[in-house]
């Protein structure tokens, strides 16, 4: 709790002081230090001071001070006395809880995207975040807890972020973080591959008066190009401990822990608070402006004055908004103009890149004293490698292949596993049914669990075959070289070069993906790539696709697949055409992506990718596939009652016995049966029966669940057979009508099925996610309507242009 919430009376103690520089500083000096008791004598009216007793005087402290400093009351002491204690809880028992709440760290991990930071997160925590070897992979805050030499860690892992201006997304919400939660260390992540960009973060770490200790992340690449680096001489200079570590393997990560334990506990000599000198113009700027902001006290406790001066002169929209609720605003904005235009006057540049281009002066001048690279004539690894995999010829070609051979992989090498598991399923049935007397419990476990699960859990092995290779392209760096490659075709569609990585991560999955666009600038490019991305296929598609190819197209399933995945592409480059010359007419903004070094993915990051997939499909199985199956079974299943006149219903089966019938049209006289046939005529143009389309209607909440309710309607045979669901599909016909004789699902509707699936909207998750992330209900429902048209309509032409080709 904080010191403001305590009560009149009562007496706690202080476990932490958080706030930063001139205020910590102010604070301890009166006593304020952990460990000691305070008093609440009394509070002033109107939510005015409070008057503490600490050290054997009296001192008032306003409210937003007083509640930076957190304390324990004798309530939650009780939750750090040994179990076993009986009696009251003295002040000696107040302050042992005291001390061990002492103990608890709130750290935030802070840097560059690329350096490493995710990585550093999982090792220490156990965690298994995605890692990924481009910008966008972290896009919120990410939270762990563990223990080490008797401290607990909570650790916050922030996005990737180059600099702390309120320009992007990522950038305002570390921003923030740091402001608002107050962590008691930061940890700066720099890849030492590129000291002077990733410093650039640190100076502005610096501005902010904050405790900060810097990892040196991928030091083993610094040593293996021949570099030598100085870094405890650069510690002293900048008054931050620095610890050489590689987090990939674990090295130097138990130095770094400890290093942090000295700093929250004040025993490293190398911690002080510097001031970068910017330069004698720039510096009276700064002392100018601080000055006025100093005259309000309660935000220079959370957040530097001289920080929120340097973000004045660079025109900060953010820091003019927290400054407006200040009395003399007025005057620290008139005084912020007036420094703004003496500085452009005197430099004959504007002040944000004056203040950007000090930075850099400052970063090049210690590099130099304590950095020394060694010069080579050879080009680096990563650039021979661009030569090839970025060439103006061989590029684009490349990656076609690799998606291509990725999709080949898919089939080929699932195709053995996924034949073990519909084995083993279909054994596992077949004991359950001989187990199990005739009755509504067999048939739910028998043709509704196993059969609507089981037919979802074979493509399992396709979807962690996919994973594998978009794994090693993301880890390896090439995923960027791919948006690089993209991005002249991207800008003739009217998208922006960064948006690729979000659609890419679409295949995936589309919500993470929606989210990641927050790395875009511009706020219409970002709608713009939300609204697009349900068209790339997800992992959720996946099964539809391998279960339909695997029936009528097997003789080519990688070309079939490749050729779904790049028509998703081409209709979301169309519909990114389209919108932007009828509703998003934005100006252009320019293309900046990094391009990080290639690195070997590590087996240990692709086993975690994969893992992290796999759990989710199982948990998605387990969870909304079995509710979705159970329910399509209940709906399958009642009413028992047969009508005795069923001869206008069309009949569909692929065994013509009369048992087979019997269920077949029981089948259809149910309640899902009957919901068919409602949405019958709006499908039936598309080639689809009554199955066809309740499975699209299912698959709504997950597209997974296609397939589990294809595997729970067209599976109504007594005698199992171990024939898979793909057969079926292939040998269900209509037994009565004027389609009599002839196959249910023909290459035509199979391709228009296909189709359907590829283009209306993945999921009810995405939907929600899209009306989130744009703050507007109306974007929601004009990708359900959009898409959903568009579907219908691309089937349509499939099926009928097939038709008249296969004639």
């Amino acid at each position: 709790m904080r010191l403001s919430e305590v009560k009149n009376k009562e007496t706690v103690i202080i476990t932490k002081v958080l706030g930063h520089g001139s205020f910590r500083k102010r604070i301890t000096e009166m006593g304020f230090v952990k460990g000691k008791e305070v008093t609440v004598i009394k509070n002033a009216p109107f939510n005015g001071p409070i008057e503490y007793k600490i050290l054997d005087y009296n001192i008032t402290l306003r409210r937003t001070e007083a509640n930076l400093i957190e304390v324990v009351s004798q309530d939650e002491a009780h939750t750090f006395v040994a179990q076993n204690f009986e009696g009251v809880i003295d002040y000696e028992n107040l302050k042992i809880s005291a001390k061990e709440k002492e103990r608890t760290l709130n750290i935030a991990l802070v840097g560059n995207p690329n350096c490493g930071k995710t990585t550093l997160f999982n090792f220490l925590s156990g965690s298994k975040e995605h890692v990924g070897n481009y910008s966008g992979v972290t896009i919120d805050a990410k939270k762990a807890t563990f223990t080490n030499n008797g401290y607990l860690f909570n650790i916050f892992d922030l996005p990737g972020t180059y600099s702390l201006t309120a320009y992007s997304p990522e950038e305002i919400y570390v921003r923030n973080f740091i402001m608002d939660e107050t962590p008691d260390i930061v940890i700066n992540v720099i890849d030492s591959s590129n000291l002077e960009r990733n410093l650039f973060l640190t100076t502005q770490l610096i501005d902010m008066d904050i405790k900060v200790v810097i990892a040196l992340n991928m030091y083993d690449e610094l040593l293996r190009n021949g570099g030598k680096f100085d870094y405890r001489s650069l510690g002293k200079l900048i008054g931050i401990p620095i610890i050489p570590l590689v987090s990939s393997k674990g090295k130097g990560i138990q130095e770094l822990i400890e290093k942090t334990i000295e700093v929250y506990e004040d025993q490293d000599p190398i911690v002080r608070h510097i001031h970068i000198n910017y330069g004698i113009e720039l510096e009276k700027s700064i002392q100018s402006l601080r000055k006025k902001i100093k005259l309000e006290k309660p935000i220079t406790d959370t957040i530097s004055s001289r920080f929120l001066s340097i973000k004045l002169l660079e025109r900060d929209k953010q820091t003019i908004e927290s400054l407006t609720s200040y009395p003399n605003f007025a005057e620290i904005e008139k005084a912020a103009q007036s420094e703004i235009k003496r500085i452009e006057s005197i430099y004959n540049e504007d002040s944000e890149t004056v203040i950007t281009d000090a930075k850099y002066g400052f970063i090049s001048g210690a590099l130099q004293e304590t950095y020394k690279q060694r010069r080579k004539n050879t080009a680096k690894t990563s650039e021979k490698i661009d030569k090839i995999l970025t060439n103006n010829i061989l590029g684009f070609p490349i990656f076609i292949l690799s998606i291509s051979l990725a999709f080949f992989a898919t089939f080929k090498i699932g195709a053995i596993p996924m034949h073990w598991i519909e084995n083993l399923i279909a054994f596992i049935s077949q004991h359950i049914s001989e187990l199990l007397p005739n009755g509504m419990l067999k048939d739910l476990i028998i043709h509704g669990i196993i059969d609507g699960t089981g037919s979802v859990l074979v493509f399992l092995p396709n979807i962690l075959i996919l994973f594998l290779f978009l794994s090693f392209m993301e880890d390896s760096g090439y995923m960027a070289r791919a948006a690089f490659i993209m991005d002249k075709i991207m800008h003739r569609f009217g998208l922006h070069g960064r948006s690729f990585i979000p659609m890419v991560m679409g295949f995936g999955c589309n919500v993470p993906a929606i989210m990641a666009t927050r790395t875009l600038r511009s706020p219409s490019d970002r709608l713009l790539t939300m609204l697009i991305i349900p068209f790339m296929s997800c992992s959720a598609r996946l099964p539809v696709y391998v279960l339909f190819i695997t029936a009528f197209f097997p003789q080519n399933p990688a070309l079939v697949l490749s050729v779904i995945y790049f028509s998703g592409i081409l209709i979301a480059f169309l519909t990114a055409q389209l919108l932007n010359r009828t509703i998003f007419k934005s100006k252009e903004t320019p293309f900046v992506l990094e391009l990080p070094p290639y690195r070997l993915p590590t087996v240990k990051n692709i086993l975690i990718h994969m893992w992290d997939k796999a759990r989710q499909y199982l948990q998605k199985i387990g969870g909304v596939i079995l509710i979705g199956v159970i329910i399509i079974w209940a709906l399958g299943y009642f009413p028992r009652e047969i009508p005795s006149d069923n001869s206008n219903i069309p009949e569909i089966v692929a065994n013509q016995s009369s048992q087979v019938k019997s269920q077949s049209q029981r089948l259809q006289d149910s309640y899902l049966g009957q919901l068919g046939q409602f949405i019958q005529p709006v499908m039936s143009p598309l080639g689809f029966d009554w199955k066809m389309s309740v499975s699209l209607l299912a698959g709504l909440p997950a597209k997974e669940i296609i397939v589990s309710t294809m595997g729970v309607l067209y599976q109504v045979e007594q005698d199992h057979k171990n024939v898979g669901l793909s057969a079926k599909l292939t040998q269900e016909e209509y037994i009565s009508g004027e389609k009599k004789g002839e196959k249910v699902i023909s290459i035509p509707v199979a391709l228009a099925f296909i189709a359907f699936v590829l283009i209306y909207f993945p999921c009810l998750g995405v939907i929600a996610t899209i009306r989130s992330e744009s703050g507007k209900i109306k974007w929601a429902l004009f990708t359900v309507v959009y898409t959903t048209s568009v579907a219908w309509i691309i089937s349509f032409l499939v099926f009928r242009v097939s038709t008249y080709i296969l004639m």
